[in-house]
């Protein structure tokens, strides 16, 4: 079974059962405060999970792309990608353990979908602890199907506990499918609220939120050990082969993996930069170049990579930043190279100079020097829990929770961006939001920086919506008749059939599944206290309510 086969399979199976298709969210998330990437596809449903509505209804299913980095390491062995699908169906307070668990089964066994051996199925459940219960309920409805005891296992929170991913939000227990011991299914059963205090409290509604690897599946399904060895990824290791010197299996995976995830990030047209996205982005790359080197690839080759990959939008654009991102790291080598041969310390060499401590090994064991790797293992350690230290808690994008807060603030983005569009002139459009308790954060895009006296004409106008006491109305409708009414959204591809349209008079008119304050008045004073440059393109605003 192919990748295609697969996904349109899964579709059909729960578009059977009531569940409505809706297309997958940008790898830019737009309203999760935890995660730079989307990292699965129940990141871009927060909102709904929360108690929302969706306009789709309450039964959803679809295929999301996925970056994960956290298990960056494992990267080469046979099930562990940086980029990757996920198929997922949620019960948005609709259905429960029984039918998510029931339909996981028929899905996996029956000959009509995907027909596997019912005695290489085994599962996991959550073992319960301090916070939530021991999940019994799941163990006793796989056991009614037909799975041995034998053959389930009870599991602690790191393996069988999902979410949130950052400090607070939707989490619950799950419980993941296994076939010959290859994890391919996992259903989470969201029903707590994890608070700031870091207590549990029952959610508005139970939640089903479940997610199948596509890649992992389809290996599976076709008797393979490894993702690697199906399609797509099997033609672009076999790429990495063809300009290899001295071929290595594990490196030609890490660098499939690592292009094909910086190319699908690239198509957002994000670039590679030293902070954030930009930075995972730079590092993608450039430990696919060093490990290039390792089976000796000396010419530019990322992009000859990325031309064999399909299904990627932006493909020039692509194609471009991998060459400059090659063309600077190359640079970076270079300076690299000359602190070297000054004897200057590899831990400098590779916080000052990016220059990979497996280079700076190589380049000793050839001049017969010795290398202190505990000594640089001890400063990169502490390194690494700076660099955590520094960003806990902070969140890349979106809302940083649904607090009253934020809401105002979240509101109030409307108006500025709305009001932005009315001084500067509709070319304007949403390029990033950042919206905590104390201020909101505007990326739009804009090329020159705002006079004074534009700041103040945007200020003043959001002002003025916030003194007329509107109503905040929300109306649900299809996506044509929301570009009809001159509605603008973020990105414009995630959205389904029917979106929910946020109209403050015919001021400002959003597309939009956030929180927001019944009336501008609720909203205090405006004030904008900064502007500065995103990148190219691209203003940045702060503002407060007062």
């Amino acid at each position: 079974m192919t990748t295609k086969e697969l996904k349109e399979k899964y579709l059909k199976f729960f578009e059977e059962r009531g569940h409505k298709i809706i297309p997958g969210a940008s790898l830019i998330p737009e309203n999760d405060p935890t995660v730079l990437f989307t990292t699965a596809g129940m990141h871009p449903l927060t909102p709904y999970l929360l108690g929302e509505k969706h306009p789709a209804g309450d039964k959803l299913v679809n295929n999301q792309k996925c970056i994960r980095t956290s298990d960056i390491e494992k990267i080469g062995n046979d099930t562990h990608l940086t980029f990757f699908e996920m198929l997922g169906n949620w019960g948005l307070g609709s259905y429960w353990k029984e039918d998510a668990i029931k339909w996981s089964w028929k899905f996996l066994t029956d000959k009509k979908w995907l027909g596997l051996d019912k005695d290489k199925i085994s599962v996991s459940c959550f073992k319960g602890d301090e916070s939530a219960p021991k999940d019994e309920e799941s163990a006793k409805i796989w056991e009614s199907i037909g799975v041995p005891k034998s053959r389930i296992k009870f599991l602690g929170r790191e393996e069988n506990w999902w979410g949130p991913a950052g400090k607070t939000g939707p989490c619950g227990p799950c419980t993941e499918m296994f076939y010959n011991g290859i994890e391919i299914w996992n259903d989470v059963f969201m029903e707590y609220n994890k608070t700031e205090k870091g207590t549990y409290e029952p959610l508005k509604q139970k939640n089903v939120d479940t997610g199948m690897g596509v890649e992992r599946t389809v290996a599976v399904l076709n008797g393979k050990k490894s993702v690697y060895d199906i399609e797509p990824l099997k033609s672009i290791v076999e790429k990495v082969r063809e300009l290899a010197k001295i071929y290595d299996e594990h490196s030609a995976r890490i660098i499939a993996d690592h292009i094909r995830a910086a190319s699908f990030i690239l198509a957002e047209e994000l670039v590679p930069s030293n902070l954030e996205r930009g930075y995972v982005l730079r590092r993608l790359i450039r430990r696919a170049i060093r490990y290039g080197k390792k089976i000796g690839i000396e010419q530019a080759f990322t992009h000859k990579i990325a031309e064999n990959i399909e299904g990627i939008d932006n493909k020039d654009f692509v194609i471009e930043q991998l060459i400059q991102e090659e063309e600077r790291f190359g640079r970076t080598l270079e300076k690299g190279l000359r602190e070297f041969e000054k004897g200057t310390d590899p831990f400098i060499l590779f916080t000052t100079y990016g220059f990979p401590i497996e280079m700076t090994e190589e380049l000793a064991k050839e001049k017969g020097i010795k290398i202190d790797k505990k000594k640089f293992e001890k400063e990169f350690k502490k390194h690494q829990e700076l660099s955590r230290t520094a960003t806990t808690g902070k969140f890349k994008s979106g809302l940083a929770d649904h607090s009253e807060e934020v809401t105002k603030l979240h509101t109030a983005a409307h108006l500025l961006l709305a009001a932005l569009r009315k001084v500067l002139g509709e070319h304007v459009s949403q390029k990033g939001s950042n919206i905590t308790a104390e201020r909101l954060r505007l990326d739009f895009s804009h090329s020159e920086k705002l006079t004074d006296e534009q700041l103040k004409k945007v200020e003043d106008l959001v002002n003025e919506q916030i003194k007329k006491d509107i109503p905040v109305v929300c109306e649900e409708m299809s996506l044509d008749d929301a570009k009809k009414k001159g509605a603008i959204g973020v990105f414009e591809s995630k959205y389904g059939d029917r979106v929910k349209v946020y109209l403050i008079n015919d001021f400002s008119q959003e597309i939009c599944g956030g929180p927001h304050v019944e009336k501008t008045s609720e909203l205090g004073h405006f004030k904008i206290t900064k502007q500065e440059s995103s990148s190219a393109g691209v203003r940045r605003i702060k503002a407060v309510l007062e």
